[in-house]
């Protein structure tokens, strides 16, 4: 994927609001007993076009959450999202995830469930109906939600990778 590249974006003067995807305990058995500690899969965006996905690991919930946090905004990628959708159908896998996102007239609002639900809502997709197949882990639905909105392209790039002008496009 060579257009994936010229899609991320630095995280100078951007309002980026987080939210948790899940959270989950890890337990280590050593000859000492058990060992607890927590990992945090975060999704940050600024409800505009730009999302990001992190895993934070630690031993109390909140430095797990903050870690995940930071490595989000290191993994910040530019989506088009057009009159409030996707531009286009897209199917997408990572795992044992499958996902499949379709664009929805004004109104619907954001028919997807949890993990799905928080990336999209992240990117500022106000109309989209989703659904997953396969698994339904978390962390996995996210990365798989992440390759189809990677690949998802709009009117102006399809038309300058064909050598078209935009005046063409409109005027036929």
């Amino acid at each position: 994927m060579s257009n994936v590249n010229i899609r991320r974006v630095k995280t100078t003067d951007l309002d980026l609001k987080d939210r948790l995807v899940s959270i989950q305990r890890v337990t280590k058995v050593t000859k000492g007993g058990r060992t607890f500690s927590f990992s945090a899969i975060v999704v940050v965006g600024n409800e505009d076009g730009i999302v990001g996905y992190g895993l934070g690991k630690a031993n109390e919930v909140t430095t797990a959450i903050a870690k995940g946090v930071e490595d989000a905004k290191k993994n910040l990628i530019k989506v088009p999202v057009y009159k409030g959708t996707i531009p286009h159908e897209q199917v997408a896998k990572y795992g044992g995830a499958k996902v499949f996102l379709k664009p929805a007239s004004s109104g619907t609002g954001v028919k997807a469930g949890g993990a799905m639900r928080a990336v999209l809502e992240s990117v500022g997709v106000h109309d989209v109906l989703a659904k997953s197949k396969g698994s339904s882990n978390p962390h996995n639905l996210v990365k798989a939600t992440f390759n189809a909105l990677m690949l998802m392209r709009d009117a102006f790039t399809i038309a300058q990778q064909r050598n078209v002008s935009m005046e063409k496009v409109f005027n036929g």
